[in-house]
């Protein structure tokens, strides 16, 4: 019989690795994909006669996440006689890390070290919500896991699926499990790259294994959070159907009321169920809409020469200039209702030239000690994620 698949993407290096018997951990996520990577890397390394550990991995991302994810993680690992590895965020969930974030960026914005207000969501170009709550805590797991290892960590991503991803490689470094303290290297690992789509459920159907209930029930065309920055409305729109997304969907339009920004960069998440939602919580989404048409045009008078590179400033506002920001701070302030300092022209010009001389301090450390120091932004970031 002919194998009805493509085979799965390896490489000299990936060969040479798992006949040494590398670990080799699958995350998993309850989407088709995943379910097709686990399914195809077992069967591999048994033919190839691979006896290192092989796992599924989860990171649970929390309230965020459908109901049926972990479950149908369960009932894969189950399948296919694995052990499922969960695991999760100690400081919260994605929710707690939006709303942490949302607060700190408040606080950043009072103390002048953001010259705008800073969204509290994540971005399809800031995805901390894939890189701190999903790689970073599995690859840590996995290093604590099996030091000394090197350790392949297999993911289910295709070529299909966008421009970016077709450019992927097999095989590259993974810098998160690199550690001089338990001795571990890794590698990604992506054994589906050249699937299809109509690849993948034809291998759900051969295999008799279900599809997660956010495809079969709802006919969403992926499975990542329940309301994800990358989804589009269609999707968003159907995982609203589920009565058990409804929660976290009024938690999340909360947000958007009292940051005032909007989920996606184009979309309010209030406006996808907005039949799912209280008569106060649509007054404060109507007013959250007007408050960030204000906020954008006040700070639209902000020249792009006084806002920060890199978390930093780069010159000293001249009196006219500071006069400008102390205009447009207090008006954001007293808009969104912020507390916040650095109100007057001389209280700003002393800022920004306490943070260049901070910036520039920061840089004669790095040149004498030859270390890489985060710029403040990231030192920010860095504090308050974990």
């Amino acid at each position: 019989m002919v194998y009805p698949f493509p085979h799965i993407e390896t490489t000299p290096l990936l060969t040479t690795l798992i006949e040494k018997h590398s670990p080799v951990a699958v995350g998993v996520s309850g989407g088709k994909d995943s379910d097709v990577t686990a399914f195809e890397v077992k069967a591999y390394l048994n033919v190839v006669g691979h006896k290192g550990p092989l796992i599924l991995v989860h990171s649970d991302l929390g309230r965020v996440e459908h109901p049926d994810s972990l479950p149908a993680c369960e009932r894969l690992a189950t399948r296919l006689g694995l052990d499922l590895i969960v695991v999760r965020r100690q400081a919260g969930d994605l929710m707690d890390r939006w709303l942490t974030r949302w607060q700190r960026n408040v606080e950043r914005y009072s103390q002048l070290l953001c010259v705008k207000v800073i969204l509290p969501w994540s971005t399809a170009s800031m995805r901390f919500c894939t890189s701190e709550l999903k790689t970073a805590i599995i690859c840590r797991d996995l290093v604590e896991r099996y030091p000394k290892a090197v350790i392949l960590n297999a993911a289910g991503i295709r070529r299909q699926e966008s421009s970016a991803r077709a450019k992927a490689p097999i095989c590259a470094p993974q810098v998160r499990l690199t550690s001089t303290t338990f001795e571990t290297t890794g590698y990604n690992w992506l054994p589906i790259l050249s699937w299809s789509l109509e690849d993948v459920l034809a291998h759900h159907r051969i295999h008799n294994f279900p599809l997660h209930e956010a495809y079969a029930t709802y006919g969403m065309s992926r499975v990542s959070c329940a309301y994800c920055i990358l989804a589009g409305l269609d999707d968003l729109k159907a995982s609203a159907m589920n009565p058990a997304n409804h929660e976290i969907y009024r938690e999340m339009v909360d947000l958007e009321i009292a940051s005032s920004f909007s989920f996606q960069s184009d979309r309010w998440l209030g406006d996808i169920a907005p039949q799912l939602l209280s008569k106060t919580q649509l007054t404060g989404l109507a007013k959250a809409r007007q408050c960030a048409a204000q906020r954008e045009q006040l700070e639209s008078r902000i020249p792009r020469h006084l806002l920060y590179t890199k978390g930093w400033p780069t010159m000293i506002p001249n009196r006219q200039e500071a006069h400008l920001l102390s205009d447009v701070r207090n008006a954001v302030a007293d808009l969104m209702q912020i507390t916040i300092q650095y109100r007057d022209p001389e209280a700003i010009i002393a800022r920004y030239q306490e943070l260049l001389e901070l910036n520039q301090g920061k840089k004669r450390y790095q040149q004498d000690t030859h270390m890489s120091v985060p710029h403040q932004h990231h030192l920010w970031d860095i504090e308050h994620s974990l």
